[in-house]
This record gives structure tokens, C-alpha cells and sequence, in this order.
């Protein structure tokens, strides 16, 4: 690895620390270090949601899926689109008024737990669990990521890598807490967006132009232009299907929680969509060039595109930025699943059970040690990258969007619904989650649908039937 590419990696890490300072000396409270206070602007809310959503899948796994199928895996694009901007629409402005009204519930499960008077505390339990579970796995996969970048950039060993990029990401997310990331994603948003801008132009003006590029990539595979080409209604829809995942990410959903007012929404939303398209149309047309670029020696790992044009187009110099680029999108969406999970601890766990009396001050130190432990946790896990544990990953985005999904849409506008309700749609989102795959993949389900599509459905299904069960029975919000 060219020294230069290693000093402007160097140059990146330091400046997220530097963030994380900054960031420590306005963090005062626990709504300060898991909410910012719910006091971000316009901008860094969009960035946030953008760069915290889309990890390295929108700079490794995109532009792979595209350089190996070609344009028929543009639906996920067109489906990541749609979700997004109805979340913005329709959630956006709802979540960050009712948490507030809802005793200014700092996370997801406060939220529920206050909506629905649950003196049980079992809906604030079993969601807190769901998020802290899922979302060690996920850190842990984000570990992973970063880590086999690190081994593969500059042939370190690979459990050197993996405490190098757990220490950095825990460092700025310790010491600043969600403001810290909340800036960090700002310039990681950017990065990766001009990331994605810059290496598929100068691949198209280095092979002659547009129409050159095109005819080179239909002249190594005419269908690879073709958005049609071997898929067919389901298949469709299963791609699509993943733009309902958003309803229920808890990391997302705090960011709408955590903006200034209602009326920084919109501007937001502006933002968001204009960074999410542009982003997702660069990922998608870096595959596509690689098809042709790549013609006479094709690549062994397709989700190694980006990474490979950025080394063969660039000067070190310019190559080191892009590979902080793809750091920016593993690390921004880490730190936001550490605050959360950490935010799960601290006031569904800490705060809710064991000391509802403790200071503000506690609560922020709690939360920075509960950055440490899941950190640990995610660390161990990740010291096997193949381990099967890191599976359950794959259920992850499926399981909130199933779960989480429905029970936060009817939360905010079906005033009916019941806290028994709420529980049979976490439940019956996860449980279909699992046994859909099981099924499909025993091959007991004769065609292919993602998961999310049944689980969504039932989720819904389950809040409603339970919901005016209860009201049948006089039971609006059991204790």
C-alpha cells in the first residue's frame, strides 16, 4: 500500500476523533448523548439518516450485485427510494411530535412503553431486547467489514485490523455520543456521495464516453442493460420489498426523532431524497462501467468494483479518500447501531429497572460504558468473520422492518390500537421472519419471496385483529 493512501486514511480517522471531542464538551445529559438533544439541524439530519442507512452494502454490495446481474437489480434501488421517501412523509414529522408528547421518550421503546401506559413494562422489555440483540450482530458485522478492509488495504493481520476499527469507531461514538456521529455522518455522507460521483465519470471519460461505455458493456453482455432481463413479478417485489424495511430501523427513526422541529422536516426530506438518488444512481452506474472496464480480466469478487476502479484510476492520493469513503459507509451506520443499542441499555434497561433516580450525569456515563460493553460483545463475536452467529445479520433488516414496521405506523395513526396489540405485531413480525426463511429454504415454499413481504402483512394483520379483540373484551391498554 503507496504511503500516501495510508496517510490520508490516517488523516480521516483522526478527524472522527476530533469530532468526538468536540462533540463531548456539548453532551451534557442523556437526551444530549442518544438524542443530540433533538436539536439537529435540517442538514445533519438528512446526512445522517443517508449515510447511517446505506453502510458499505451502497459502495461494496450495489455495485456488485450490478456488476455480476446488471440492471435487473434496480428494483432494490426503486424500492429503497419509495420507502425511504414515504418514512420521511409519513413518520417523520409524526415520531418526532408523539415521542416528545410521550414524556419525551428519548428511544423506540420508551415510546411504546408511555404510548400504550404499559405498567407491565413487557412491551418496553421485549422491544429493548429485540434492538439490543439484533443490533450487537449487527455491529458486529460492521466490524467485520471494516476490518477485512483494513487487512486487505494495508495486509494487516486480521485481528490487529479488527481492534484497530473497533477502537476507532468506539472511541468518537464514546466520547461524543450521538452528536459525535451525527457530525461524523455529515462528512461521511458527503465522502461517500462524491465517492460515487467521481469514479464512475472518470471510468466512462477513460473509456471514450457514454455511448462507448454503453456499447462496451452490451457488446460483454447485451442483457446486462436490461431491467427485465430473468426476473419476474416476485422477484420484483422482493427486491422493492426492502424499501419497507425503513418503517422500523431504530436507528432512522431516532434521527427523526432527535431534528430541532417539524419544520426542518421537509428541508430535510429535500436533502435526504437528492443525496439517497444520486448516491444510489452512482453505486448502480459504477457497476454497470465495471462490466465494461473489467471486459478482458474480470473481476473474482464482484463487490470488489469500487475498490478495484479506485485503485486503477486514482493517484494514491485520491485512492486513499475513496477508500475512506468505504470506511465512511461501514463506520456511519456502526455508530449509529452502537448509540442505539447503548440507548437501550442506559434508559430501557438502566434507568427503567435498576436506578430510575439516577442523575443525569450517571446516564451519560452509563451510556459510554454501554457503548464499551456491546462494543466487546460485538468484538468477540466478530473474532470468527465466518461464524454462523453473523447470520442472523441477514434476518435483521427483515425482522425491524417487519416487527418494528407496522407496530410504529399504527402507533402514530390508528388510535384503536392496544398494547396487546403492539406485542402481537413485534412477535408475529419477528416469528414470520424466521420460519419464512426456514420454509423457503427447506423448500416447503415453491417460489421465491423475501420475507419481509409475508411478515409485513401478518405483523399488520395481528395488530388490527388484536387490537379490537381487546376493545371487544374493555381491554384498551391492560397493565
Amino acid at each position: 500500500m503507496n504511503i500516501a493512501t495510508l496517510i490520508t486514511f490516517v488523516i480521516y480517522l483522526i478527524g472522527l476523533i476530533i469530532l468526538g471531542i468536540i462533540a463531548y464538551r456539548k453532551t451534557h445529559d442523556l437526551a444530549d448523548y442518544i438524542l443530540g438533544g433533538r436539536q439537529l439541524s435540517s442538514g445533519v439530519t438528512a446526512l445522517g439518516v443517508g449515510a447511517s442507512d446505506m453502510s458499505g452494502w451502497l459502495l461494496l454490495g450495489l455495485p456488485g450485485a450490478v456488476y455480476a446481474s446488471g440492471l435487473n437489480q434496480i428494483w432494490i434501488v426503486v424500492g429503497l427510494i419509495i420507502g425511504a421517501y414515504l418514512n420521511w412523509l409519513l413518520l417523520a414529522k409524526r415520531l418526532r411530535v408523539d415521542t416528545e408528547k410521550a414524556n419525551n421518550a428519548l428511544t423506540i421503546p420508551e415510546f411504546l412503553h408511555n404510548r400504550f401506559q404499559d405498567h407491565s413494562q413487557l412491551l418496553r422489555i421485549f422491544s429493548a431486547l429485540v434492538i439490543l440483540v439484533f443490533f450487537t450482530f449487527y455491529v458486529s458485522s460492521g466490524l467485520v467489514s471494516s476490518a477485512t478492509l483494513f487487512e486487505n488495504s494495508f495486509g494487516l493481520n486480521y485481528t490487529i485490523a479488527l481492534w484497530i476499527s473497533a477502537l476507532i469507531i468506539m472511541g468518537y461514538t464514546f466520547i461524543g455520543g450521538f452528536l459525535a456521529i451525527s457530525w461524523a455522518d455529515v462528512f461521511q455522507g458527503l465522502l461517500m456521495l462524491l465517492a460515487l460521483i467521481i469514479v464512475p465519470i472518470v471510468a466512462i471519460v477513460e473509456m471514450g464516453g457514454w455511448e462507448s461505455t454503453m456499447s462496451a458493456i452490451a457488446s460483454v453482455q447485451s442483457t446486462s442493460l436490461e431491467p427485465f432481463y430473468d426476473t419476474n413479478v416476485l422477484e420484483i417485489i422482493s427486491l422493492m420489498a426492502w424499501g419497507l424495511g425503513y418503517f422500523g430501523q431504530p436507528h432512522i427513526l431516532a434521527r427523526f426523532m432527535a431534528v430541532k422541529s417539524v419544520q426542518a422536516i421537509p428541508k430535510a426530506r429535500r436533502i435526504a431524497m437528492t443525496w439517497m438518488i444520486a448516491s444510489l444512481l452512482g453505486a448502480t452506474l459504477t457497476g454497470l462501467v465495471g462490466i465494461a472496464y473489467f471486459a478482458n480480466n474480470p473481476l473474482d469478487d464482484p463487490e470488489e468494483v469500487f475498490l478495484v476502479l479506485s485503485q486503477v484510476l486514482f493517484n494514491p492520493w485520491i485512492t486513499g479518500i475513496l477508500l475512506a469513503a468505504v470506511l465512511s459507509a461501514i463506520m456511519s451506520t456502526v455508530d449509529a447501531q452502537l448509540v442505539v443499542a447503548s440507548s437501550a441499555l442506559t434508559d430501557d434497561f438502566y434507568r427503567a429497572f435498576l436506578y430510575p433516580n439516577a442523575n443525569q450525569s450517571q446516564l451519560v456515563w452509563i451510556g459510554r460504558l454501554a457503548v464499551v460493553g456491546v462494543t466487546m460483545v460485538a468484538l468477540i463475536i466478530a473474532q470468527n468473520p465466518e461464524s454462523t452467529i453473523l447470520d442472523l445479520v441477514g434476518y435483521a433488516w427483515a425482522g425491524f422492518g417487519s416487527s418494528f414496521g407496522p407496530v410504529i405506523i399504527f402507533s402514530l395513526f390508528w388510535p384503536m390500537m392496544t398494547r396487546n396489540g403492539a406485542l402481537a405485531g413485534l412477535f408475529s413480525g419477528a416469528i414470520m421472519v424466521v420460519l419464512w426463511r426456514y420454509l423457503t429454504d427447506q423448500g416447503f415454499i415453491p417460489f421465491s419471496l423475501y420475507e419481509m413481504v409475508p411478515a409485513f402483512i401478518l405483523s399488520s394483520i395481528a395488530i388490527v385483529v388484536v387490537s379490537w379483540l381487546d376493545k371487544g373484551l374493555g381491554l384498551n391498554n391492560p397493565s
